[in-house]
């Protein structure tokens, strides 16, 4: 019996010696861990996609918009896009997307002197990020002006522009969304330079992406233009195929005509402010049965954003 008790004495000092042990070291070593992760965040990471789902077309007979729409959505949903900017969009294709798409929501008027027409809408997965707030301006030189067009452009443009709140951890984020005219070159150069004038307004310093589909080449001068000048602000554009810090996955190309991949045609693009580090560059090729969800090959990024 009194071996008994000195033993279970024993033993109730090395456990309270133990649990000692490890308030102390939970004070020194986790506690200061785990506050400094408190004042210093994990970064978001967000992905933003670029797609030109082709404007709802009966001409198309067998890609015609009724045939491809649920793939659209699939291609949205299995890559996991938190914010994507769509080009040639008609209203009611926008609102088939949201059926499609549960737990998402999109901003955008239609390029029309009415608001109707194409839109070059932004779809935002509201779960994860919430809009501060939006709008939309014509590529003209009376850019309040709905349904205006300038220089040699065959329609009136647009590009539509969010102020995006992640909902986890309140960071902020401005998206750009375009769609340069296809057939005036001058146009399409005073685009560019446009949308560099109204990012640097309206973005406030914040972290900017600029995406949409512009009809060019990277070697041809609106590209350059967004390249190789930098914003009022100093902060330069980074392409997200040459700047990405994983490999670019996919093809170089992002134009299929519904069913073939067509050699030096990126036009599709997705621009981050330097600031904003692009993790992922991918062009996607998914398709079902040889068939293309769209004429055009969608654009897919990951960003990260820091405090």
């Amino acid at each position: 019996m009194i071996c008994f008790s000195i033993k279970s004495s024993l033993q109730r000092l090395t456990n309270a010696s133990m649990v000692g042990f490890f308030v102390l070291f939970f004070s020194l070593v986790i506690g200061p861990l785990t506050q400094a992760s408190a004042n210093n965040p994990e970064p978001t990471s967000l992905r933003m996609m670029t797609y030109n789902i082709r404007f709802d077309n009966p001409a198309d007979g067998v890609h015609a918009w009724p045939n491809r729409k649920e793939l659209v959505a699939s291609v949205i949903r299995f890559h996991k896009a938190d914010i994507i900017g769509v080009q040639e969009a008609l209203e009611h294709q926008i609102q088939d997307l949201m059926e499609l798409l549960p737990g998402y929501d999109w901003v955008g008027v239609g390029r029309n002197e009415d608001g109707g027409g194409e839109f070059s809408a932004i779809l935002y997965r509201s779960s994860v990020i919430a809009v501060k707030e939006a709008q939309t301006f014509w590529l003209s030189e009376s850019p309040d002006e709905p349904g205006s067009k300038s220089w040699d452009s065959s329609l009136p443009r647009i590009a539509t522009w969010a102020h995006f709140v992640t909902s986890s951890d309140g960071r902020e984020l401005f998206v750009l969304n375009t769609h340069f005219d296809h057939r005036g070159e001058q146009a399409r150069l005073e685009s560019a330079r446009m949308i560099k004038e109204q990012v640097s307004k309206l973005a406030n310093r914040l972290p900017v992406i600029v995406m949409g589909d512009l009809n060019a080449t990277s070697e041809q001068p609106p590209l350059v233009l967004l390249s190789d000048t930098p914003l009022s602000d100093g902060r330069s554009l980074h392409d997200g195929f040459r700047h990405s810090i994983q490999p670019h996955h996919g093809p170089t190309s992002t134009w299929t005509g519904f069913t073939k991949i067509e050699a030096q045609r990126r036009i599709d693009y997705i621009f981050a402010s330097e600031d904003l580090p692009i993790h992922y560059h991918a062009i996607l090729t998914d398709k079902l049965e040889n068939r293309y969800p769209s004429d055009h090959l969608p654009v897919l990024v990951e960003v990260e954003l820091k405090d």
